[in-house]
């Protein structure tokens, strides 16, 4: 059992809450039985399991797993969330992922761990078939995404890309692209979906790029009925994904 935070291991597991780390390596953290049980169901593979000293009631089968007990000074150093379960996982990244289907969501630099990892989760619900990010987008490995997607993060393909490029090849490849915005833009309902249709949502604060909503086959805005300016934009993307998912089956 490891015991003190100055401890090799424990330093480079606490590394991996750093983006430059999880790049090096081409690992990340994932903490709590519910995430590692959804990353192995997934077909993720695993590093190594971190386990808390005393925690032997978990119902997640680990034995097949390398398996490290720390002391739970330890895993309070390691742990990001403030309470504990007891169990965590260094995972190993995918590579090479392929998105392959006829509803992909785009995002435009995105900032908010919690926005990012709720889109990610509203995509896996509304059967979308991968997520494109952009750069100046949160980092998909941050714990706070990854907790925000209760799992989805390892349901769907998710690509980090040149969103100019993928749109272009998108297009090629027979999509509509839609984005959102709101000035200049049409009523999302009055838009005639497709079948091939791929939606960009933008930062919080200063929206989708301009180069970007330059490459839109159509603008378009959800109706605001009270005095609020805006919508969320993760509201907006679940608003958006579910219509466009209705309207193809």
């Amino acid at each position: 059992m490891i015991t003190s935070v100055q401890n090799n291991r424990v330093k480079q597991w606490k590394k991996l809450h750093t983006r430059k780390e999880r790049m090096n390596t081409n690992t990340f953290l994932i903490e709590g039985d519910h995430l590692l049980e959804e990353a192995l169901r997934s077909g993720w593979k695993i590093k190594e399991v971190i386990l808390e000293e005393g925690e032997n009631d978990l119902q997640l089968e680990t034995n097949n797993l390398q398996t490290t007990i720390v002391s739970k000074t330890v895993f309070r150093h390691l742990s990001q969330t403030q309470s504990p379960q007891g169990i965590m996982a260094v995972v190993y990244m995918k590579e090479s992922l392929n998105i392959k289907g006829e509803q992909i969501l785009i995002v435009d630099r995105v900032q908010d761990p919690g926005n990012l990892g709720t889109m990610i989760r509203t995509a896996d619900a509304a059967g979308f078939s991968g997520i494109i990010l952009g750069e100046g987008t949160v980092d998909l490995y941050n714990d706070k995404v990854i907790r925000a997607t209760q799992g989805s993060i390892f349901h769907l393909p998710i690509i980090q890309a040149n969103l100019v490029d993928e749109i272009n090849q998108l297009k090629q490849n027979g999509f509509t692209i839609l984005a959102t915005a709101l000035e200049d833009a049409v009523r999302y309902d009055q838009i005639c979906i497709q079948e091939r249709t791929a939606i960009v949502v933008g930062n919080e604060g200063a929206g989708i790029q301009e180069k970007i909503l330059n490459q839109a086959d159509h603008i378009v805005s959800i109706p605001i009925y009270g005095q609020t300016e805006s919508l969320n934009v993760s509201i907006a993307a679940a608003i958006l994904m579910y219509h466009v998912k209705s309207k193809k089956t």
